[in-house]
């Protein structure tokens, strides 16, 4: 139940590349495209099935337990300098059966696979940022430990959250490269998480955008500040080094300017818009998540921008805060999340703040007016 007294489902499943950009691969004329295309759009919907019989589980149980409530990951009280990460990778071997084969443990030397390597590092990257800036002991909290699994499938062309652990493909070697490169990408994957044990926004329309959209924000502020960047040096772009060098694209989106990732003969265009103006209406991707997230996404880059400095101090502790208000609805739309953060800056930096002045602007550049002014 979340602050609202709504029950929602917390095993959304969340992958990095949207279904349009799946889809777009899988009517290639060459099978060397369309294959892999086509068996990671297979799993993807087998694996929200599975995430859709697993909330019919969990809402009976629910409904019918009312009264035991979560006692998982209690005690939740630790002092700060014991809050360490607990992970685990495995190896999938190239199978869908999860988790696979553990081959590294928290506190194990880097094995000989490079992947493993990645995922582990990335995992405690995320760690990181959460507990060091927000004192946020893990994505739940309480210390939830980081399970992610890697080498899933043949030749799959994704990574998701599955509600419970990270899951990463090796692509195909044609379009994608392996899902493991790009800290980001573990790092907005991750973040589904924080959002799941928090705000727990729907996965459909505006909220399900603001979903997407916070864990963009998120993986990229991981990537700055495991680089040690500032706003300026930042390149603000999610999943910069996934593509192959057959690929004219950077990244699979950019925060900086919507739109601009990616032009190409196979892939399309990217189509994300940076303005309400140019908001997408459709009934795919569960209403356009992964595409007008471009909105609030350049809300927080031009907001990053005004304040200068580590974008992960005001700019992300902002979001933040928001996010983990207990005021936002599961199906809060841009201007009730842009109000939120209105609210957050005041709170934080007060009423009459250059802080809370640039949040508005932020939100103006993009055509969204918070919902309460």
């Amino acid at each position: 139940m979340n602050a609202h007294g709504e029950h929602n489902d917390p095993r959304v499943f969340c992958t990095i590349v949207p279904p349009h950009l799946l889809d777009q691969l899988s009517r290639h004329h060459d099978p060397v495209v369309y294959e892999p295309a086509r068996r990671t759009l297979e799993q993807d919907v087998l694996q929200r099935t599975r995430r859709d019989d697993v909330a019919r589980l969990l809402w009976a149980e629910v409904t019918g337990q009312e009264s035991a409530g979560d006692t998982a990951h209690e005690p939740a009280e630790q002092e700060a300098a014991e809050r360490k990460p607990d992970r685990t990778v495995s190896d999938a071997q190239h199978t869908e059966n999860l988790p696979g084969k553990k081959v590294r443990s928290e506190g194990e030397k880097p094995v000989e696979d490079a992947s493993v390597n990645r995922a582990y590092s990335a995992l405690g990257a995320t760690f990181e940022l959460y507990l060091k800036v927000y004192e946020r002991w893990s994505i739940d909290g309480k210390g939830l430990p980081l399970h992610a699994s890697v080498h899933y499938g043949e030749k799959y062309g994704n990574a998701f959250w599955d509600g419970k652990q990270m899951v990463f493909g090796d692509g195909d070697g044609e379009v994608f490269r392996d899902f493991t490169r790009p800290v980001d990408v573990i790092g907005h994957e991750l973040t589904h998480g924080v959002t799941q044990h928090t705000a727990n926004l729907a996965y459909k329309g505006e909220s399900g955008a603001l979903n997407e959209s916070i864990s963009d924000v998120f993986g990229s502020l991981i990537k700055q500040y495991s680089l040690g960047q500032t706003a300026d040096q930042a390149d603000w772009l999610i999943g910069t080094g996934l593509f192959t060098d057959k690929v004219e694209g950077t990244a699979l989106r950019s925060l900086k300017a919507p739109g601009t990732a990616y032009d190409d003969d196979v892939l399309g265009k990217d189509p994300q818009p940076a303005t309400m103006a140019d908001y997408v209406h459709t009934n795919d991707d569960n209403g356009g998540v992964h595409i007008n997230s471009g909105i609030p996404n350049h809300a927080f880059y031009v907001l990053a921008k005004e304040l200068g400095g580590h974008a992960w101090e005001r700019s992300g502790q902002i979001w933040y805060d928001s996010l983990t208000s207990g005021s936002l609805a599961p199906d809060a739309d841009f201007a009730a999340f842009a109000a939120a953060t209105v609210a957050a800056a005041a709170r934080r930096y007060g009423h009459s703040s250059k802080e809370r002045d640039a949040v508005l602007k932020a939100w103006s550049e993009v055509a969204v007016k918070p919902s309460d002014s």
